[in-house]
C-alpha cells in the first residue's frame, strides 16, 4: 500500500520541479536484495537480517552512506540524497521501488498494512519532539485539522494539545484522550496568545500569521506545512516578539513503529478510502478535494 500525501499534491502542482513516480508513505514486501553491504539505519532497524518476503516500511531520504551526516546513520540532510517520490527517486505509487536495505525496517506483526502505511507521516509528527523538545506543561497549539495536524495531535496527546481547526466533521476524527478541540479558535486560551509553542500544519499560508497571533512573546513556531508557492512573513513581529522558529520535516521511523504497535493510537479513523493502484490519477484527483483525508493505493 501507499498513501496520497498533500505533498503528493504539491509535487503535482509543481513544488520542487519533480518529474517522475510520486508517493512516499508507504509498507510493503522485499521482492529482491542486491548483493552489497547491508547496514540499518537506525538503531534496532534490524536491516541486515532483513530477507525477500519480510514486510517494511522505508526511510525516504536515501544519503550517500559516506559524508558526515550519513556516518552519523542520518541522511536526512545529506547533501547529495535522494528522497523517495519527491527528490530524484522514483516513489512508492508503483507495483515495485527501489531502496537501500538500510533505509528499510521491518513491520512488527500486529502492525496492520492500514496502520503500517501511516509511519512516515506519523514519524513526521512525532518529528516535532526531535526539533523542539516541549516540556510538560507547556501550553501547545496545532493549527490545521487536515491529515497532518490530526496525526500531530494524536502523536502529542499525552502533552494536551490543543487542535484549532475551522471543519466539525474533521475535528471530531480526534477524540483521543488529552486533545482539546478549538473549531474557529473560540476558546479563550487561544484567543490571549498565551501559548508557548505552536505548530503550523494547516498547509496554508494564513496558518503562519495565525500562529503569531496565538503566541506569546518568546514562544515558538513549528513549521510542518510544505506547499508550492511564496509565504508573506511579517518579519517585524517575529523580531518584536522575539519567536522563535523552528522547521520540522521528517522524522525517525523507529518510534512511529512502536507507538503504532503499542496501539494507543488508531489511525484507520483518517482513511477515507482504498483504491486500486490501476486508478491512481483518479485517485490524486479525489485526495485534492475537500474534506478528503487519506487515500491508500493498494496493489
Amino acid at each position: 500500500m501507499s498513501g496520497i500525501c498533500n505533498t503528493d499534491l504539491e509535487l503535482a502542482r509543481g513544488y520542487m520541479g519533480f518529474r517522475g513516480t510520486l508517493g512516499h508513505e508507504f509498507v510493503g514486501v522485499i521482492e529482491s536484495v542486491a548483493a552489497s553491504p547491508i547496514g540499518s539505519l537506525e538503531s534496532g532497524g534490524g536491516a541486515s537480517t532483513l530477507a525477500v518476503g519480510t514486510r517494511v516500511v522505508g526511510e525516504i531520504n536515501a544519503g550517500c552512506g559516506t559524508c558526515a551526516l550519513c556516518a552519523t546513520g542520518d541522511s536526512r540532510h545529506c547533501p547529495t540524497r535522494t528522497v523517495l517520490g519527491i527528490v530524484g527517486r522514483d516513489g512508492a505509487h508503483a507495483d515495485l521501488l527501489r531502496l537501500p536495505p538500510r533505509n528499510l525496517i521491518a513491520v512488527p506483526d500486529g502492525v496492520s498494512d492500514l496502520q503500517a502505511v501511516f509511519v512516515e507521516p506519523l514519524a513526521a509528527a512525532l518529528g516535532v519532539l526531535e526539533r523542539c523538545p516541549i516540556p510538560a506543561g507547556c501550553r501547545i497549539a496545532i493549527i490545521g485539522d487536515g491529515k497532518l495536524g490530526l496525526l500531530i495531535a494524536m502523536a502529542l496527546a499525552p502533552r494536551q494539545p490543543i487542535l484549532v481547526g475551522k471543519h466539525p466533521d474533521k475535528l471530531a476524527l480526534a477524540p483521543v484522550e488529552g486533545i482539546s478541540i478549538d473549531e474557529a479558535r473560540r476558546r479563550t486560551s487561544v484567543r490571549s496568545g498565551k501559548l508557548d509553542v505552536v505548530i503550523e500544519a494547516s498547509g496554508s499560508a494564513d496558518g503562519f500569521a495565525l500562529a503569531l497571533d496565538l503566541l506569546r512573546p518568546q514562544g515558538t513556531l513549528v513549521l510542518k506545512s510544505t506547499f508550492h508557492g511564496a509565504t508573506p512573513v511579517d518579519a517585524a513581529r517575529i523580531v518584536v516578539d522575539e519567536i522563535s522558529v523552528v522547521g520540522s520535516r521528517c522524522g525517525r521511523f523507529a518510534p512511529a513503529l512502536q507507538l503504532l504497535a503499542s496501539g494507543s493510537v488508531d489511525l484507520s479513523r483518517l482513511i477515507s478510502d482504498v483504491v486500486s493502484l490501476d486508478h491512481a490519477e483518479d485517485a490524486m484527483r479525489d485526495a485534492a478535494k475537500p474534506g478528503v483525508l487519506k487515500i491508500l493505493l493498494s496493489r
